[in-house]
């Protein structure tokens, strides 16, 4: 008896069916609102009446502003930033990766901040900066120095917001050190202790390499933090005192649905598209060539 057609090609067709539903959301949910996003900035448009084609006259006019500017500059600061927390958890995970009873309780506290929504987040730390009843004031009087509103500082007000959205950040990379560090070769440790491996030697050689992959992650996800930052800033400062905490997120956000210019906000989504995309394209390239290898 002759096979079917689905008989002799259901290994084939089998991974179709599976994929077709979720292809056709991601292409409905993801596709088509990027490019429709990329189509928008090319008009002036305030959301509600006439689209009117103007080119790459919003692509020219970010070229020449100075708050997108200040935005892109404060994204390299974010970034910066950023890369310190993998190395921080780091630290961190080796010193809570000791087998004491009493850290039982401490890793909870350090892991508090992953659970807390962003807006918990904002609300804690404003509070805490606040230059009349905040815990920073009271410090600041023990030590006796003047009262600092870091908030409302141009120069001081980013690197405040960094560092409420850091505290969730080290948390998320010392999740995956301690379990990169639980799962360690011990034969491999055991053999560096004969050969006489301790201290600094036992860790750059033998304990690190391991945590590459967390390491890895960790910086992967650190760096798309910095560039996606919004939600913080929206909670405590909203871009300001005068636009000096503002990001390209929170700048397109702004411009779209506060200014009711979508053809200005759409370009910005673009450009900040387009940054993201480089990255990821960087991070999945590395990690074809690792899988790669190990093949």
């Amino acid at each position: 008896m002759k096979a079917s057609f689905w008989d002799r090609n259901q290994l084939k067709l089998a991974p179709v069916f599976f994929l077709t539903p979720a292809l056709l959301l991601f292409a409905v949910y993801v596709l088509r609102p990027i490019f429709s996003s990329l189509w928008i900035s090319f008009y002036e448009w305030d959301g509600v009446g006439q689209m009117i084609w103007i080119g790459f006259a919003n692509y020219e006019e970010m070229w020449h502003d100075d708050r997108v500017h200040t935005a892109v500059w404060n994204n390299l600061l974010w970034l910066i930033f950023f890369l310190l927390t993998p190395p921080l958890s780091l630290g961190l995970g080796l010193y809570l990766n000791q087998n004491l009873p009493d850290l039982r309780i401490v890793k909870s506290f350090f892991f508090f901040p992953f659970v807390v929504s962003a807006v918990v987040v904002g609300l804690i730390f404003s509070w805490f900066y606040n230059p009349r009843y905040g815990l920073l004031d009271l410090f600041l009087e023990q030590v006796g120095l003047q009262p600092l509103a870091l908030l409302s500082d141009e120069k001081l007000v980013n690197y405040g917001i960094i560092i409420a959205a850091m505290w969730p950040q080290i948390a998320y990379c010392l999740i995956l050190y301690l379990t990169g560090l639980a799962g360690l070769n011990k034969e491999m440790i055991e053999a560096g202790r004969i050969d006489g491996a301790k201290g600094w030697a036992m860790f750059w050689n033998i304990i690190l390499p391991q945590l590459r992959p967390a390491t890895f992650i960790a910086v992967v996800v650190s760096v798309l933090g910095a560039l996606r930052s919004y939600d913080l800033i929206a909670i405590m400062t909203q871009g300001g005192p005068w636009g000096s905490s503002t990001v390209l997120a929170y700048e397109m956000v702004e411009q779209a649905i506060f200014n009711y210019r979508m053809g200005y906000g759409a370009a910005l989504a673009t450009i900040l598209f387009f940054i993201l995309d480089i990255y990821i394209a960087w991070f999945l390239i590395r990690v074809w060539r690792n899988e790669k290898g190990r093949l």
